[in-house]
């Protein structure tokens, strides 16, 4: 193989930030294990992304160093990996990485034998020692001599973590949970909530936000407030925080405190997706203009910065002009010039000092309470003139690729927020998104694309894109009734069943003609950041049982709980999966029947997509778009329009009125 750099022909723009190395990077691929092997040396793994600033940094000190790089070219194979790109190859080695008693993040370095198996790993290390961490080149240099010394020691190891893996990806198929286990795992992760900074106690803060979504669900089962509070303390302290974007909108992916002050900068789609839909959750239930506020704001952000064709980018970065946040920051200085009489308020609302409240400059967080209307019309102004002259400023990168299961998550969450925000532009939005990633990211045999950037295709299709793109159909399908949307959603579920099932009720990453290079299918990781697919396709299911009445989706959902919730204290690792067993099993369809385009049907569909419990699913039916009858084989209504709730072939007495779905949903 050429003893070059062999990224600038890639799609990612991870890869190709990587693509001016001297380091002789290869893609992910067999041709890379075949030249180690012929080579007889291991492979060097490096997986990161684009907006991630530790890996920013990394590249800087190690990669673009002509000294570590030809260490690196002389002992070692290069492999660069985009984690958003490939999340299984990272799912699978974050997975030995934990093996080895490493707490995992990025950039991640492991260091392979050229069968894949691993022997060792790390995440960041710097270029010279320091924080009690080797360097870098003395990681390089111990890794060679083992290999070339101790490869026996090296083999042993590396076999460990291969059965330890596949042990890992074995099915599984647990007992049945009850009622019981879902009570007993929401309080265990209830004791984790901070009472008085919002979200999960200490530092670095994450969203959660599938736990708080468990949460959210849970609060409707137990009937206990404790659960609801601790949902609006998250979302609250995120509204407020310095996580938020108080002049552009939209959400950073964590603050590095305990109190929500300073954000590690980097936005990402799939945190603003889940968001949006605790915001909307929140909203339904109580409104808040502040939700509202925050949930437009975050729309116009993802229109204005995220928009690339009809769908939308993965994330922009953390770093500008080569520090961290500093678009985002401010001086006290700067804010005097620009503001002038009104710099003293603005001051006041935003935590504003003249020493900075963070080495110097000034994150900007909400620490009042909302104003008069006049008050807030002042600093509404204000952040108007703060955002003209931010907006001159050199811009973060932006990572463009178009990934179906982050923008899965996003069509879902504008579905769902638009009634209950009364946005129609959200709708119009996420189906303009759904067409595209439907159209574009499809490969030859019409199955779905992992992800798609400027006309290439990415790779193919995993469990999360098909899982994601199911429920954002259904999602749309409440919100529209038109059956295209359902049908989507059944067939991208059935697939999902049915090209990354183990054949015992559980599911893979991969399909098994989608592994190139892997030793193994990983199964999908826990609830984190990001929800898993198995419970994203629990999810799925759960809402197309509720749909069809039919027995083989509520199958699936238990088939999954079994072997992916865990037993015992692990199943505080599948929040989400906890979350659409409740909703098979508590849940119900709000069926509203008469033409999608009637004014009084119109209004009880928006009674029903406002319902705060998300185990209340919407089924609009138009006769006339359903010849064969209403999904579930469910009678006619005699007057239309109308609503009842059903909960399998069990439904209430029809309704006419809004007012009075609204109060049965209520009780349901």
């Amino acid at each position: 193989m050429e003893q070059a750099n062999l990224l600038a022909s890639e799609v990612s723009p991870y890869l190709l930030q990587h693509a001016g190395n001297p380091v002789h990077w290869r893609p992910w691929g067999a041709e890379a294990f075949a030249e180690a092997a012929q080579r007889d040396c291991p492979v060097l793994l490096s997986v990161g992304y684009a907006a991630c600033h530790w890996c920013h940094v990394m590249a800087h000190e190690s990669f673009e160093d002509p000294d570590i790089a030809a260490m690196m070219n002389a002992f070692f194979v290069n492999v660069k990996v985009d984690r958003e790109e490939r999340p299984d190859v990272d799912a699978l080695y974050m997975a030995a990485l934990h093996a080895m008693g490493e707490q995992g993040g990025w950039p991640m370095t492991m260091f392979l034998a050229p069968d894949g198996a691993p022997f060792h790993g790390g995440t960041y290390w710097p270029p010279e020692p320091r924080w009690g961490r080797p360097s870098f080149r003395q990681v390089l240099v111990a890794v060679h001599d083992a290999w070339r010394d101790r490869r026996a020691a090296l083999s042993e190891r590396g076999g460990a973590l291969v059965a330890h893996l596949a042990a890992l990806a074995a099915p599984q198929t647990n007992a049945d949970l009850t009622p019981d286990d879902l009570t007993q795992a929401s309080d265990t992760l209830l004791r984790l909530v901070d009472p008085v900074a919002g979200g999960l106690r200490g530092a670095p803060k994450f969203p959660n936000a599938p736990i708080f979504r468990f949460f959210w669900s849970e609060s409707f089962r137990r009937r206990d407030p404790a659960l609801r509070a601790a949902v609006r303390g998250l979302v609250d302290a995120l509204c407020a925080g310095g996580i938020c974007d108080h002049l552009g909108g939209g959400f950073a992916r964590y603050a590095t405190d305990a109190v929500w002050h300073v954000p590690h900068f980097e936005k990402m789609l799939y945190d603003n997706a889940q968001i949006l839909e605790l915001l909307a959750s929140c909203h339904a239930e109580t409104p808040s203009p502040v939700y509202a506020a925050r949930a437009r704001e975050t729309f116009a952000w993802l229109m204005r910065e995220m928009k690339t064709g009809e769908a939308f980018a993965a994330s922009l970065d953390a770093d500008s002009e080569g520090d961290e946040g500093r678009f985002y920051v401010w001086s006290a200085a700067e804010i005097a010039s620009l503001l002038g009489d009104d710099a003293g308020a603005f001051a006041a609302a935003y935590d504003v000092r003249a020493e900075g409240n963070w080495e110097g400059v000034n994150v900007l967080r909400r620490i009042t309470a909302p104003g008069t209307p006049a008050e807030e019309a002042r600093l509404a102004a204000a952040r108007d003139r703060l955002f003209a002259a931010r907006e001159k400023r050199p811009r973060p990168a932006r990572d463009d690729k178009i990934l179906a299961d982050w923008n899965g998550l996003m069509i879902a969450a504008l579905a769902r927020a638009a009634a209950i925000f009364e946005a129609p532009e959200f709708l119009a939005a996420a189906r303009a998104a759904f067409a595209y990633v439907e159209t574009n990211l499809r490969d030859a045999r019409g199955g779905l694309l992992h992800g798609w950037r400027d006309g290439r295709a990415g790779p193919p299709g995993m469990l999360d894109d098909y899982a994601a793109m199911a429920r954002a159909a259904l999602a749309l399908f409440a919100a529209t009734g038109e059956p295209a949307y359902f049908n989507a959603g059944r067939v991208w579920a059935e697939e999902a069943l049915s090209r990354f099932g183990d054949g015992a009720g559980g599911v893979f990453m991969t399909a098994q003609d989608g592994g190139d290079a892997l030793i193994l299918r990983p199964r999908p990781p826990a609830d984190g950041a990001l929800p898993s697919g198995a419970s994203l396709l629990a999810e799925a299911c759960a809402t197309l049982h509720h749909i069809t009445v039919e027995s083989r989706w509520a199958e699936a959902v238990e088939s999954l709980a079994r072997a992916h919730a865990g037993e015992g204290s692990a199943i505080v690792q599948a929040p989400l999966l906890l979350a659409a067993l409740d909703c098979l099993n508590r849940g119900g369809a709000a069926l509203i029947e008469g033409p999608l385009d009637d004014s009084q049907a119109i209004a009880l569909a928006d009674a029903a997509l406002r319902a705060p419990d998300p185990a209340v699913i919407t089924l609009r039916f138009d006769p006339s778009l359903w010849p064969q009858g209403a999904p579930g084989d469910r009678p006619r209504l005699p007057q239309t329009p109308a609503a009842m709730m059903c909960r399998g072939q069990i439904c209430s007495l029809p309704v006419a009125d809004p007012v009075a779905l609204r109060a049965l949903l209520a009780t349901a």
